[in-house]
């Protein structure tokens, strides 16, 4: 089988780990800083402060805005269900404006439409590692006062225009187990701001700044120094990885660009796309269904996954809920029903790759 993601780590991440034992220090310490530091300049920040997951990474940056009772977050409803679950953990009301089918990602002239009085945060997520329209979204906050918040889970070292994902706001990544860079489970936010920056560090600390001495009402929030030592090595070759993604999708393009039934992802004009997914749309007319040709993949041994199969709130425990604004994005309603992602990532060989194209091509002419 080739798998959707794939997860090794060599014997140097063996030796870190393995130091960060012996040094007695597995907690909160020099490991996680130095991984703070090495992140925040792969983004372009001042500051990087690392949490022990990215769901947390939505939580605390949300937290720190003070949001009061009615206060909205407008995001996207085509997304994992942590970017929902961590504006309802905050406090705050989730609105969703309907996305663009040419990068998966929030549609500015939607989401201008949907700001509203209680509009206080613009959440953009930047989907499958390619970043939303920042050069679109951004103004939009400004002229209405909006704090930004980007979900950047599945976009590490993404860029728009030659500046980082998650250097825009707040940037929140995730280091789930299947993210381009992983500590298992670990987060990371990102900000140019001091003052944010020193209220994230003493929020993941039980609000304390110094032992004992609490300054807010705080979380334990700290990713651990073994976390911290499954990523530091993976740093050091991060972007040869991205360069081993963005070969195999253009692999993937060239050999899938003439299939009838099937719209390819594309790396938009200035956007930097590190492709965490290489997700396939079904045409309206495609000759088979997007669950179809994800059962004839399985059949010849290659791996797909389906990112998201609904809109976010399209679930009974959101459909009712106080403080889940629905309204019709039929964009997304469309896409969540079409989309199949399949492998993309750097431990495919080329053989591989000709493998999938194969598959792909006979599951669709079949």
């Amino acid at each position: 089988m080739i798998a959707i993601s794939s997860i090794s780590f060599g014997e140097e991440v063996e030796r870190e780990v393995l130091d960060t034992l012996r040094s007695g220090i597995v907690a909160q310490g020099p490991k996680v800083k130095r991984l703070e530091d090495e992140f925040a300049a792969l983004v372009g920040t001042r500051h990087a402060v690392a949490v022990n997951n990215g769901t947390t990474a939505l939580i605390a940056a949300l937290q720190v805005q003070d949001l009061q009772p009615g206060d909205e977050v407008l995001t996207t409803p085509f997304t994992f269900v942590a970017t929902l679950n961590a504006i309802l953990e905050a406090g705050a009301t989730a609105r969703f404006a309907d996305i663009s089918e040419s990068d998966f990602n929030l549609d500015p002239a939607a989401a201008a439409a949907r700001i509203g009085d209680r509009t206080k945060v613009l959440m953009p997520v930047h989907l499958y590692g390619q970043s939303a329209d920042m050069g679109a979204l951004m103004p939009l906050a400004t002229t209405h006062g909006l704090t930004v918040v980007e979900d950047a889970a599945q976009a590490h070292g993404a860029t728009f225009e030659g500046r980082g994902a998650g250097s825009f706001g707040l940037g929140c990544f995730s280091f789930y187990a299947t993210k381009n860079l992983t500590t298992a489970e670990g987060g990371m936010i990102t900000t140019d701001d001091d003052a944010t920056a020193d209220r994230l560090r003493v929020l993941r600390n039980q609000g304390m700044r110094a032992r004992y001495q609490y300054e807010m009402v705080g979380q334990n929030y700290r990713m651990t120094d073994l976390q911290a030592s499954l990523a530091l090595p993976q740093m050091a070759t991060y972007m040869q990885q991205v360069e081993a993604r963005r070969r195999n999708a253009e692999a993937l393009r060239v050999g899938l660009k003439d299939v009838d039934g099937l719209i390819l992802p594309a790396e938009l004009s200035g956007r930097g796309h590190v492709w965490h997914q290489f997700t396939l749309l079904l045409a309206e007319d495609a000759p088979i269904s997007r669950d179809e040709l994800s059962e004839r993949l399985a059949a010849k041994d290659i791996g797909s996954g389906i990112y998201y199969p609904k809109a976010v709130y399209d679930y009974e425990c959101y459909r009712e809920h106080p403080r889940v604004v629905i309204e019709d994005t039929p964009v997304a309603t469309s896409v969540a029903s079409r989309c199949l992602s399949i492998p993309v990532h750097a431990a495919l060989s080329a053989g591989d790759v000709d493998q999938i194209v194969a598959a792909v091509r006979g599951a669709m002419e079949a």
